[in-house]
């Protein structure tokens, strides 16, 4: 980097004082050691005409070859085409060969530092070294004058000029050894003379060119710019006083590296590069495509060694060419590259396109799904399942299901399939299970979804270290789906909140479950089904695993449908299973299978296309429910019930509650009214967040009744962090006296606190807090002791929450009546709401703080447990 800035400061210098500074010859040796493109990139920058650059050195002949093309103008700015980036790239053939000659490589032009060859012929301007040793030593720099003699002092002049560079040592060796006595001679050429060349034709820029006496066809080739793109590569030919001398087939050069037409060529010399002649383009699966040139008389054997023959998986039995017709219309030809004599004769403007093999593998057997090595396998007539798996642990994986498995065979008519249901474990055990031709065998999992594989196979790990990189690869995985979710979020993406926490693995099928492998094979089952031909489907409900649409088999009875479907669970009844077959006249018939679960009693009872069939659940069954007892009972815990126990039942199990607990304050929570309030305030959340949207875009006359952004957030950001307790008042002691009855659920939760001898003062009031109960202190008189109500008080709708849960509305019309403060009682809270008109009248301030409050009440109820 350095060195281009000392070399920009030169060139600059050399332009502003040209008259005045030369750059060395050192330094013009390394510009030109610089690649061509970054020496015209410089010279255009500061100005500089490349062919000035020759004045400060030498003037022979190899100097003036060397920069001679370092003077050639680069193309035109206009023809190179810039390429927008997102623009679709579209590639193009090229001509062939054309790309050798785009630049002018230094290493194709000789230099005088290479060794001259003895063939080389003398003419005048060789300026000869002739070193004379013996009794006399000199050195004699010696130039063939104008009528081609070699005067050497103190001998007689000799006629060099036509001699060759071998022929010349052997003249001077012999002219000394005759007319010198006790001298010898070396020879050796000190300086090379320059020729002139003519390059014309299809050049990039044609014209006279000095090179060296050593240059080839190509040398002047390179040193006119290379060719045009209509210039032949096949036909460049050099006339020598009127006469063609030689041709020069650039693609023999290319191809097979022949270089016999590249002469050398002599002062005088004419390179003409005709046009090009006929050409065919070659795309597709062949290696080297490309438009190539045509001479007359070449075969298809010339033209498949010019683009290189052609790949692997290339399809050679109808090869399309398109061919234009007597230069009036195109038609195609198909020609058979495969046979070893092919007939075809390429013709100017063919286009071949090579096209690729099926990528259907054929006259095999594919393994598909959780095994250990699937893909395709070879075929033969005594092919079986047992061959292709023949152990449970070493071929297939840990989650396969070895109950159910299926083949899908192409049917009779072209496109359809038929399907044969198997137990691998009964493939294994000796029955053989024969696979066609083209067989497609998928073996499935015995999990559908991915959070349950992944439960069930994470005890593979048997060593701890082995546990401890589960562990870290699982912790890593949920740091990538974090980290990714934080950029779509701060990119203003929406995301769905069980993606963040890892919930969308329950509702991610496994990839090798029945779900997603038997998807494509239903719907193309459905679509070969016609109106005689019923599609070869059934559906299973009901008290399986597996529950869903299953390809129908020939011969398939309930049995093999519960195989299919996972088995049954263990609440499914088994003494029969309903069908519900649709017939052709519209009707529904249904009818029992009775012993679905016996195999000797279901042989005959078949399933038809579309048959549905429904495995019952076993009368009064239930699953294990559990509640939990917490606070002031004599032994708290978790209690198993059946359905339909009660809560005072489920008390005395535990052994009643204690001499200090407080059953009128009792907090009783249930799963479904929890599940209930979040969908209440989730809906809530997107009601306040519509009124708050059209509300701020509301002005009433004279007053201003929009929320601030502000504002705005922070209600919906305190809405949305209030968490449903579902919680169910009840009166415990109406309960254990027996005068109600509760019945459990699973997932009931009781907590009996102590004795209560509070009274709590929550809202606008100046200072909230609890007070001791007092027998007989009223409700103004408690909201004394918290300091007063604020000015946004409301007054008029203060109520009281009991320690029941029970919400108490005292008399406003009689504020001041003396029976108000009978009413409170300890645990209780006094609840002062906010005045929803001192927020501008905004009456989703109000509902929105009645709804915190009262939410708020039930929490610092639940943080005493």
């Amino acid at each position: 980097m350095s060195f281009t800035r000392v070399l920009a400061i030169i060139l600059f210098g050399f332009s502003a004082f040209v008259s005045a500074f030369s750059p060395t010859p050192e330094q013009i040796e390394q510009f030109k050691k610089l690649p061509k493109s970054q020496q015209e990139a410089l010279a255009k920058q500061y100005g500089i005409d490349l062919s000035v650059l020759g004045a400060g050195t030498k003037t022979n002949a190899a100097s003036n070859m060397e920069l001679s093309p370092l003077s050639i103008e680069p193309r035109n700015p206009a023809e190179i085409e810039i390429e927008e980036p997102l623009k679709p790239v579209q590639k193009k053939l090229k001509p062939f060969g054309y790309e050798l000659f785009a630049g002018t490589p230094t290493s194709f032009v000789p230099t005088e530092q290479i060794a001259v060859p003895n063939d080389y012929v003398l003419a005048s301007g060789d300026v000869v070294s002739i070193s004379l040793y013996g009794k006399e030593t000199a050195i004699h720099e010696l130039k063939i004058d104008r009528e081609g003699r070699l005067s050497i002092p103190n001998f007689s002049p000799a006629y060099v000029a036509g001699l060759t560079y071998k022929e010349l040592k052997q003249l001077i060796d012999n002219k000394v050894a005759t007319e010198a006595i006790g001298l010898k001679a070396f020879v050796s050429i000190a300086e090379l003379r320059s020729l002139r060349v003519l390059v014309v034709g299809e050049a990039y820029k044609p014209g006279s060119y000095i090179l060296s006496p050593l240059s080839n066809v190509t040398h002047a080739l390179f040193a006119s710019g290379g060719l045009t793109d209509i210039a032949s590569l096949r036909n460049v030919e050099v006339k020598r006083k009127g006469k063609s001398v030689a041709k020069l087939d650039l693609y023999d050069l290319l191809l097979r590296g022949d270089s016999s037409g590249d002469i050398t060529l002599q002062s005088g010399d004419v390179v003409f590069i005709p046009s090009v002649g006929p050409q065919v383009s070659v795309e597709g699966l062949i290696k080297r495509p490309a438009i190539f040139e045509l001479k007359h008389g070449e075969t298809a054997e010339s033209l498949i060694t010019m683009f290189g023959g052609f790949q692997e998986d290339a399809f050679l039995e109808q090869v399309e060419i398109k061919r234009v017709v007597d230069n009036a219309k195109k038609s195609v030809i198909s020609v058979d590259f495969s046979k070893k004599q092919i007939d075809y004769l390429p013709q100017g403007g063919d286009v071949i396109k090579v096209q690729s093999v099926n990528n259907d593998i054929i006259d095999s057997v594919t393994l598909i799904g959780a095994v250990s090595r699937p893909g395709y396998y070879q075929w033969n007539e005594d092919l079986s399942f047992d061959q292709l798996v023949k152990s449970s642990k070493a071929d297939l994986l840990p989650q396969a299901d070895l109950n159910y498995a299926i083949i899908v065979r192409e049917g009779r008519a072209l496109g359809q399939i038929d399907i044969i249901q198997f137990s691998i474990l009964d493939a294994l055990n000796g029955e053989k299970i024969s696979l066609q031709k083209n067989d497609e065998v998928y073996v499935f999992s015995r999990f559908n979804y991915l959070h349950k594989e992944e439960n069930a196979l994470r005890n593979l790990a048997l060593t701890a270290a082995e546990q401890e990189l589960q562990e870290q690869v699982k912790l890593w995985h949920l740091y990538e789906r974090e980290q990714f979710n934080k950029k779509i979020i701060s990119a203003g993406v929406k995301v769905n909140t069980a993606e963040i926490n890892g919930d969308i693995k329950k509702a991610t099928p496994t990839l090798f479950g029945r779900a997603k492998l038997l998807a494509p094979i239903i719907a193309k089952l459905e679509h070969q089904s016609t109106a005689g031909q019923p599609v070869a489907i059934f559906e299973i409900d009901g008290q399986v695993r597996f529950p869903g649409v299953y390809p129908l088999s020939q011969n398939k009875t309930a049995r093999d449908a519960l195989a299919a479907a996972g088995g049954l669970l263990e609440s499914a009844f088994t003494e029969y299973a309903e069908v519900t077959r649709g017939l052709t006249n519209g009707e529904v018939l249904h009818f029992q299978i009775n012993d679905i679960d016996s195999r000797a009693k279901n042989e005959g009872k078949l399933l038809a296309s579309r048959d549905i069939l429904n495995i019952l659940r076993q009368p009064n069954w239930q699953e294990s429910y559990k509640v939990q007892l917490k606070g002031e009972v004599k032994f708290p815990g978790i209690y198993t019930i059946k359905r339909g126990d009660s809560l005072e039942q489920v008390l005395t199990r535990a052994g009643g509650i204690t001499k200090f607990a407080e059953p009128r304050a009792a907090i009783f929570t249930r799963e479904a009214i929890k599940s209930q309030e979040e969908k209440q305030l989730q809906k809530l959340s997107e009601d306040l967040r519509k009124d708050i949207a059209s509300k701020s875009f509301q002005k009433s006359i004279g007053s201003n009744t929009s929320l601030s952004y502000d504002e705005t957030d922070k209600l919906l950001k305190d809405l949305a962090s209030v968490k449903a307790l579902g919680r169910l008042v009840i009166d415990l002691p109406d309960i254990i006296s027996g005068r109600e009855v509760l019945r459990l659920q699973d997932g009931d939760t009781l907590y009996i606190p102590g004795k209560q001898d509070s009274i709590s003062i929550i809202g606008e009031v100046n200072y909230s807090s609890s007070h001791l109960f007092k027998q007989g202190v009223s409700i103004e008189e408690y909201i004394a002791l918290s300091g007063g109500m604020k000015d946004r008080a409301d007054e008029k709708k203060v109520y009281v929450i009991k320690a029941n849960g029970a919400v108490f509305i005292p008399n406003y019309t009689n504020w001041f009546a003396v029976n108000n403060h009978l009413e409170l009682e300890a645990g209780d809270t006094i609840v002062v709401p906010m005045d929803s008109s001192h927020m501008d009248n905004l009456t989703l301030w109000s509902t929105a703080t009645q709804i915190f409050y009262q939410l708020g009440v039930g929490v610092a109820a639940i943080a005493r447990i």
